[in-house]
């Protein structure tokens, strides 16, 4: 197949989709309103249930609703005619997505789905469905045309059930008054949730350098050399004054033979770039990137408490 043939099938796929989806935005309305108050005034939780390639959707709105302050649980529909609809509480709401809703798992199961729940929620293409008949509320997501150059495989329609999932999470978003904060709670091991809420004091370094301004070269020298940063704070009085990296040490070198008389102050460079301890670890890279520098001073309550570095911050996915 020609090169230009798979662009063009490609380019297609996409405007059959986004057909169907800008026909889906038309049909929002009064019953899409109603399931997100169902949803959101639930006294229990969200069971999504799905069957086929349905289910794989289901289980993708469950992950976008549970991360977004929602709580969900899916139920795959042969499972749940098997002992799983033990799962379903009489506080919990369900929403069984199903294109043509009346395949058979789908037609077996909303009878119980209705009476062990609070309110059963139908995601179908087929208004006149079986699933359609028993659900309080209808989100109508049928399609003109499958994607599918045999309309065979669920494609636009897959494409219009995942896109009114994400629908769903974010009018509950809204409705919760749900924040980057919120949602930082529930991704603690990402780089999300470190951007959004780690703090300095999370990567600071297990070494902390530091000489008074009075030493010597030799002692700047041992001070550098037993970290791994390349830098030691100058101190007077336990205040930071300054910082002494590598590289004053070689410009030192440059400048004259004799630095027998040479004292960390000489060399320092006065007034750092510090952070509180209590900081977000995001503040410590800006600090760090619009400054050009591979270390940032960490202080508590303006008193020297250790070092951060650009690259541990790098390795742990902060930006």
């Amino acid at each position: 197949m020609e090169k230009a043939n798979i662009i063009t099938i490609a380019r297609t796929t996409l405007e059959i989709e986004i057909s169907e989806l800008e026909k889906l935005k038309d049909r929002i309305d009064d019953d899409f309103v109603k399931a997100v108050e169902i949803i959101q005034a639930a006294k229990g939780k969200l069971i999504v249930v799905g069957i086929g390639k349905s289910a794989h959707v289901g289980n993708k709105i469950v992950a976008t609703l549970n991360s977004t302050g929602t709580p969900s649980q899916f139920l795959h529909a042969s499972e749940a005619i098997h002992g799983d609809l033990g799962v379903i509480q009489k506080q919990d709401v369900v929403l069984c997505i199903s294109n043509s809703g009346n395949s058979p798992e789908i037609v077996n199961l909303v009878p119980y789905l209705k009476d062990y729940s609070s309110a059963l929620i139908g995601m179908t293409g087929n208004k006149s469905s079986k699933l359609a008949e028993y659900s309080d509320v209808i989100l109508d997501t049928h399609v003109d045309m499958e994607a599918c150059p045999n309309k065979l495989a669920p494609t636009s329609s897959t494409t219009l059930q995942m896109a009114l999932g994400d629908a769903l999470a974010v009018s509950l978003m809204e409705m919760n008054d749900f924040k980057a904060n919120d949602f930082a709670k529930f991704h603690p091991g990402g780089s999300l949730g470190k951007n959004l809420i780690s703090k300095v004091d999370d990567f600071l370094s297990s070494q902390k350098p530091q000489v008074t301004e009075h030493e010597t070269v030799k002692d700047v020298i041992i001070s550098i050399s037993s970290s791994r940063h390349g830098i030691t704070v100058v101190t007077k009085e336990n205040e930071i004054i300054g910082v002494i990296t590598d590289g004053d040490l070689r410009r030192m070198l440059m400048k004259g033979d004799d630095i027998s008389k040479v004292l960390a102050k000489d060399i320092m460079s006065a007034n750092p770039k510090t952070i509180e301890r209590t900081a977000l670890a995001k503040e410590a890279m800006k600090v760090l990137k619009d400054n050009n520098i591979g270390q940032l001073i960490v202080t508590e309550n303006g008193k020297y408490f250790g070092i951060i570095d650009l690259h541990k911050l790098l390795d742990e996915g902060i930006n």
